[in-house]
């Protein structure tokens, strides 16, 4: 298959494992990155199960291809599957916007690996068909030409950077965990997706298994387990100082944290989830000892920026429409409000 990738970053951890699986991918990404990866190729650095060291993963050395290109130099007819892997701001920029309008116009089936959920994933459950979810959003307009069943989500639980002493075209997995995946709504799709998964699966190296699979679940709440996770932990590194490790802010009050994480996963259930679908909080905390580095939200407002991804307010306002509230939420969104208002306004 040839899928096409928006964002060269997160979206290059993906993009290995579908070269390693045989198939062909595009990432979409700024003129000077374009031409590192057309010219050296990706690399991604993992570590195997059992292995001490971390593995440098070189796509040039694996039987699919990759390529990269702008926004204005991609036909969408050319793909047969689009992957989102851009931060939610990122999608309103003039050529990415024209782009996601060429690929809401072709109709091509659209997996997000966003931590924030398109608006027209959303509009697949019910109870949220008639929520009002645009403050949210950075650019609501972004989604309007969207089908709701060509777009699914996938829960983007690996943990991975581009360190900054790499060039762009480098990627750093810290933890290798799965991508999963929920189903679209046409099964000639589905199928090309669970044909993904089984590709990837199969992948090993030098006769040894490779982390981070692509699975797939019926359940259209399976991704929201995330949820938990960024509310916990991720948004909860911004502070009115600087930003704190993502181990720091679950670990820093452990019992905090545990509620937390059990009010986000009482609303994804009220939405329609099934205790299975979610992860346990103990083994989220256990794993969030390993992340050291604050969130890539806490970083980027740290940084200066004015405009990030919300899953914090979008799970405000989702509770708000059950009759659902918390203390620690509204907290951590008018934390993350005064810190973009305060780079708003210094920018």
């Amino acid at each position: 298959m040839r899928i096409l990738i928006l964002g060269a970053s997160y979206g290059s951890l993906l993009s290995t494992k579908l070269l390693m699986a045989g198939h062909d991918v595009t990432l979409v990404c700024r003129d000077e990155t374009a031409a590192l990866i057309n010219s050296e190729g990706t690399y991604v650095r993992i570590k195997l199960r059992d292995e001490d060291e971390h593995r440098v993963i070189h796509s040039a050395d694996h039987p699919g291809k990759v390529d990269a290109a702008t926004p204005d130099d991609i036909n969408v007819d050319s793909y047969d599957m689009v992957c989102l892997a851009m931060q939610e701001p990122q999608y309103s920029a003039g050529p990415v916007k024209s782009l996601m309008g060429r690929v809401a116009a072709a109709k091509k089936p659209c997996l997000s690996i966003m931590n924030m959920p398109p608006m027209p994933y959303l509009a697949r459950i019910g109870s949220l068909a008639s929520v009002r979810l645009d403050d949210s959003y950075n650019d609501p307009s972004v989604w309007a030409d969207f089908e709701p069943g060509l777009i699914s989500l996938c829960s983007p639980d690996p943990q991975a950077f581009r360190p900054p002493e790499e060039k762009a075209n480098f990627l750093h997995v810290g933890l290798p965990t799965n991508f999963k995946a929920a189903v679209f709504a046409d099964a000639a799709h589905n199928d090309m997706l669970r044909q993904l998964e089984a590709d990837i699966l199969a992948v090993t190296l030098d006769g040894k298994d490779v982390p981070v699979k692509l699975r797939v679940f019926d359940s259209l709440f399976v991704p929201m387990a995330k949820w938990s996770m960024l509310v916990t932990g991720n948004y909860r590194c911004v502070t009115d100082g600087d930003a704190i490790a993502i181990r720091d802010a679950v670990h820093g009050d452990i019992d905090k944290s545990a509620q937390m994480y059990a009010w986000v996963d009482d609303l994804a259930r009220a939405l329609g989830a099934d205790p299975a679908d979610q992860v346990p909080f103990d083994k989220y905390a256990n794993a969030a000892k390993n992340l050291l580095k604050p969130s890539s939200v806490a970083r980027a407002i740290d940084a200066g920026t004015a405009k990030v991804e919300r899953v914090d307010k979008l799970v405000q306002t989702v509770g708000a429409s059950l009759g659902m509230q918390s203390d620690t939420v509204d907290e951590i969104v008018r934390t993350v409000d005064a810190r973009l208002a305060a780079n708003a306004a210094a920018g």
